[in-house]
Protein backbone atom coordinates (compact mmCIF):
# COMPACT_ATOMS: atom_id res chain seq x y z
CA UNK A 1 0.00 0.00 0.00
CA UNK A 2 2.15 2.91 1.28
CA UNK A 3 0.13 5.69 -0.39
CA UNK A 4 1.83 9.00 -1.10
CA UNK A 5 0.25 12.35 -0.15
CA UNK A 6 -1.33 14.21 -3.06
CA UNK A 7 -2.29 17.85 -3.60
CA UNK A 8 -5.56 17.33 -1.70
CA UNK A 9 -3.69 15.94 1.30
CA UNK A 10 -1.46 19.03 1.29
CA UNK A 11 -4.64 21.17 1.38
CA UNK A 12 -5.67 19.34 4.56
CA UNK A 13 -2.22 19.97 6.06
CA UNK A 14 -3.22 23.66 6.35
CA UNK A 15 -5.50 22.54 9.20
CA UNK A 16 -2.58 21.24 11.28
CA UNK A 17 -1.86 23.34 14.35
CA UNK A 18 -3.39 24.85 17.47
CA UNK A 19 -6.54 26.93 17.06
CA UNK A 20 -9.00 29.02 19.08
CA UNK A 21 -12.60 29.38 17.93
CA UNK A 22 -15.54 31.70 18.35
CA UNK A 23 -18.86 30.24 17.22
CA UNK A 24 -22.46 31.28 16.86
CA UNK A 25 -25.29 28.71 16.73
CA UNK A 26 -29.00 29.01 16.08
CA UNK A 27 -30.74 26.11 17.78
CA UNK A 28 -34.27 26.82 16.52
CA UNK A 29 -36.32 29.26 14.44
CA UNK A 30 -37.68 31.10 17.48
CA UNK A 31 -34.46 31.12 19.48
CA UNK A 32 -31.76 33.79 19.54
CA UNK A 33 -28.24 32.83 18.45
CA UNK A 34 -25.90 31.55 21.16
CA UNK A 35 -22.19 32.34 21.21
CA UNK A 36 -19.41 30.21 22.59
CA UNK A 37 -15.68 29.68 22.32
CA UNK A 38 -13.36 26.72 22.10
CA UNK A 39 -10.02 25.28 21.09
CA UNK A 40 -8.88 22.71 18.57
CA UNK A 41 -5.64 20.80 18.14
CA UNK A 42 -5.14 19.30 14.67
CA UNK A 43 -2.37 16.84 13.82
CA UNK A 44 -1.39 14.89 10.72
CA UNK A 45 -1.42 11.11 10.54
CA UNK A 46 1.20 10.10 7.99
CA UNK A 47 0.49 13.06 5.74
CA UNK A 48 -2.71 11.33 4.56
CA UNK A 49 -5.15 12.16 7.37
CA UNK A 50 -5.78 14.99 9.78
CA UNK A 51 -7.20 14.44 13.25
CA UNK A 52 -8.74 17.44 14.99
CA UNK A 53 -9.58 17.25 18.68
CA UNK A 54 -11.78 20.07 19.91
CA UNK A 55 -13.24 21.35 23.15
CA UNK A 56 -15.93 24.00 23.35
CA UNK A 57 -18.36 25.63 25.74
CA UNK A 58 -21.95 24.42 25.69
CA UNK A 59 -24.66 27.14 25.78
CA UNK A 60 -26.27 25.54 28.87
CA UNK A 61 -22.89 25.03 30.55
CA UNK A 62 -20.26 22.36 30.45
CA UNK A 63 -17.82 21.41 27.73
CA UNK A 64 -18.34 19.40 24.54
CA UNK A 65 -15.39 17.39 23.22
CA UNK A 66 -15.14 16.49 19.52
CA UNK A 67 -12.94 14.57 17.08
CA UNK A 68 -12.89 15.23 13.33
CA UNK A 69 -10.92 13.05 10.90
CA UNK A 70 -10.36 14.15 7.32
CA UNK A 71 -8.52 12.56 4.42
CA UNK A 72 -8.66 12.25 0.67
CA UNK A 73 -9.50 9.08 -1.24
CA UNK A 74 -7.87 9.33 -4.69
CA UNK A 75 -9.74 6.27 -5.99
CA UNK A 76 -13.10 7.93 -5.26
CA UNK A 77 -11.78 11.46 -6.00
CA UNK A 78 -13.46 12.57 -2.76
CA UNK A 79 -12.49 13.97 0.61
CA UNK A 80 -13.70 11.62 3.34
CA UNK A 81 -13.93 11.80 7.10
CA UNK A 82 -15.88 11.49 10.30
CA UNK A 83 -17.07 13.72 13.14
CA UNK A 84 -18.05 12.69 16.66
CA UNK A 85 -18.94 14.86 19.63
CA UNK A 86 -19.40 14.02 23.31
CA UNK A 87 -23.00 15.30 23.42
CA UNK A 88 -24.35 13.14 20.56
CA UNK A 89 -24.47 9.41 19.77
CA UNK A 90 -24.49 9.85 15.97
CA UNK A 91 -21.20 9.48 14.09
CA UNK A 92 -21.19 11.82 11.11
CA UNK A 93 -19.60 10.45 7.94
CA UNK A 94 -18.29 12.97 5.43
CA UNK A 95 -17.86 12.91 1.67
CA UNK A 96 -16.85 16.09 -0.08
CA UNK A 97 -14.89 18.15 -2.55
CA UNK A 98 -13.13 21.48 -2.98
CA UNK A 99 -14.87 24.28 -4.84
CA UNK A 100 -13.35 25.71 -8.03
CA UNK A 101 -11.43 28.37 -6.08
CA UNK A 102 -9.69 25.70 -3.99
CA UNK A 103 -10.51 27.67 -0.82
CA UNK A 104 -13.71 25.95 0.33
CA UNK A 105 -14.08 22.28 1.24
CA UNK A 106 -17.74 21.21 1.22
CA UNK A 107 -18.36 18.07 3.30
CA UNK A 108 -21.74 16.38 2.88
CA UNK A 109 -23.27 14.22 5.61
CA UNK A 110 -26.58 12.77 6.70
CA UNK A 111 -27.80 12.75 10.28
CA UNK A 112 -30.70 13.12 12.68
CA UNK A 113 -33.19 15.81 11.71
CA UNK A 114 -33.61 18.78 14.06
CA UNK A 115 -37.30 17.83 14.29
CA UNK A 116 -36.33 14.55 15.96
CA UNK A 117 -37.98 12.51 13.22
CA UNK A 118 -36.01 10.88 10.42
CA UNK A 119 -32.80 12.16 8.91
CA UNK A 120 -31.70 15.26 7.05
CA UNK A 121 -28.89 16.25 4.72
CA UNK A 122 -26.17 18.46 6.21
CA UNK A 123 -23.07 20.17 4.94
CA UNK A 124 -20.02 21.48 6.76
CA UNK A 125 -17.98 23.99 4.78
CA UNK A 126 -14.36 24.77 5.68
CA UNK A 127 -13.08 27.99 4.12
CA UNK A 128 -9.59 29.38 4.50
CA UNK A 129 -9.59 33.17 4.70
CA UNK A 130 -5.80 33.00 5.08
CA UNK A 131 -3.30 30.57 6.64
CA UNK A 132 -4.22 31.68 10.18
CA UNK A 133 -8.00 32.14 9.84
CA UNK A 134 -10.58 29.64 8.68
CA UNK A 135 -14.35 29.55 8.86
CA UNK A 136 -16.49 26.47 9.48
CA UNK A 137 -20.12 26.82 8.43
CA UNK A 138 -22.70 24.12 9.18
CA UNK A 139 -25.94 24.05 7.24
CA UNK A 140 -28.95 21.81 6.74
CA UNK A 141 -30.94 21.21 3.56
CA UNK A 142 -34.48 22.40 4.21
CA UNK A 143 -37.76 21.11 2.85
CA UNK A 144 -37.67 24.14 0.54
CA UNK A 145 -34.56 22.75 -1.19
CA UNK A 146 -32.37 25.57 0.21
CA UNK A 147 -29.39 25.30 2.57
CA UNK A 148 -30.02 26.92 5.96
CA UNK A 149 -27.01 27.87 8.08
CA UNK A 150 -27.29 27.04 11.79
CA UNK A 151 -23.67 27.45 12.90
CA UNK A 152 -20.64 29.52 11.97
CA UNK A 153 -17.25 29.30 13.68
CA UNK A 154 -14.17 31.41 13.14
CA UNK A 155 -10.93 29.55 13.88
CA UNK A 156 -7.74 31.53 14.46
CA UNK A 157 -4.33 29.95 14.69
CA UNK A 158 -2.63 30.33 18.08
CA UNK A 159 0.65 32.22 17.78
Amino acid sequence: MNEKPQQEHRWLDKLVGEWTSEMECVMGPDQPPTKSSGTESVRSLGGLWTIGEGAGEMPEGGTAMSVMTLGYDPKASRFVGTFIVSVMTHMWTYSGSLDESGKVLALDAEGPSFTGEGTAKYQDRIEFVDDDHRILTSQMLGDDGEWHRFMIAHYRRKK
